[in-house]
């Protein structure tokens, strides 16, 4: 029996007309979705009843994650890992093919998808892409032989019982500040947000949860609240650039998989940023080639960058932000510096 969709309502109309203006690939407007209010295109009234009553198998293998916290690199290696490290495949197939996300088809307005097949009009694949990636991915997915790798933006409370049924789940974590950095940039490069604003206004917006699959903290807080489940590894994106070989023997060891210290090299050397990040399976080539994201890479510069952007200002903003989000939580971003005076910019 299908369940029952956590209830929305519209955003206020003056708001919903200031932010059409910025993100251009938005076309209708937006919604917040329960009693957190998570921020969606209102594309979630058509397909939300979809995603949240999506049949999930015990054997599937889900990553879950607020947008730009190290997701696509964790994705590759949970596939590689769960795979035997087959390297030859991944380098043959794109990450999108055997890791899909399940709700990008919510970011691809009909108007936008109209003009991305008018853009790629002489070229029949490139139109059957654009198609393909605006097709629900509760009906996609659905279609997969089992074992699946499945990746998702959104909080527990919004996808079926991932754990009840018996799914692995690594859920990733980064510090806001770097988080809010690459979200920022991505929602410029692809025309599905198509944000045309600066970052301040960007800043603003994220902290006041108002950029898809926030709030920030409410997505966090409730994976955290379940790190203790057997089914679930909770991550940090900071504990893979500290040490990351530690960190990929702590995944292969929740997904059932031992390798050796030559093996794990491997997987270092071939996810490193440097060879990562031209990497055509993984950083999205396919819509650059469309012109559905700019020609910059989807993946950029890992690590942490926030320091290059955040003006003493907006620095002193989310100091305070954090802060406040800290206080009801043990929550903690290990080898993260919250509070820094030393700002990279001339701002």
């Amino acid at each position: 029996m299908a369940r029952e969709p956590p209830k929305y309502e519209r955003l206020p109309e003056e708001k919903t007309r200031e932010m059409l203006k910025l993100f251009k690939g938005e076309r209708t407007g937006f919604v917040l979705v329960g009693p957190k209010k998570y921020f969606f295109p209102f594309r979630y009234v058509e397909q939300g009843a979809g995603f949240y009553n999506f049949e999930a198998r015990p054997d599937d293998t889900w990553i879950l994650s607020h947008p730009r916290s190290g997701t696509t690199v964790t994705s590759e290696l949970i596939w590689l890992l769960a795979n035997n490290l087959n390297f030859d495949l991944a380098r043959k197939r794109l990450l999108t093919e055997r890791f899909p996300f399940l709700e990008f088809s919510m970011f691809n307005h009909p108007e936008v998808t109209r003009e991305f097949l008018s853009m790629n009009k002489e070229n029949i694949a490139k139109q059957e892409l654009c198609l393909e990636i605006a097709k629900p991915g509760y009906e996609v997915i659905a279609k997969m032989p089992s074992p699946r790798f499945i990746k998702s933006h959104f909080p527990f409370s919004m996808l079926p019982g991932l754990l009840d049924v018996g799914c692995k789940v690594v859920y990733v974590a980064r510090n806001p500040k770097d988080v809010a950095i690459s979200w920022y940039h991505l929602n410029c490069a692809i025309k599905t947000q198509g944000y045309i604003g600066d970052f301040a206004t960007f800043w603003n917006y994220f902290q006041n949860s108002l950029t898809p699959w926030s709030p920030y903290w409410a997505h966090l807080k409730e994976a955290w609240a379940l790190r203790n489940n057997k089914n679930l590894l909770f991550m940090f994106y900071e504990e893979m650039t500290h040490d990351f070989p530690k960190a990929i023997k702590k995944v292969a060891k929740f997904l059932n998989k031992t390798y050796t210290d030559e093996e794990v090299s491997k997987v270092v050397d071939y996810l490193d940023i440097k060879n990562f990040r031209n990497n055509p399976m993984v950083n999205y080539s396919e819509l650059k080639a469309c012109g559905i994201i700019a020609e910059e890479s989807f993946v950029r510069k890992g690590g942490t960058n926030w320091k290059n952007i955040f003006t003493a200002e907006i620095n002193a903003k989310a100091d305070k932000w954090i802060e406040e989000n800290l206080i009801d939580t043990d929550l903690r971003f290990p080898f993260f510096n919250n509070k820094s005076n030393k700002i990279n910019n001339n701002n």
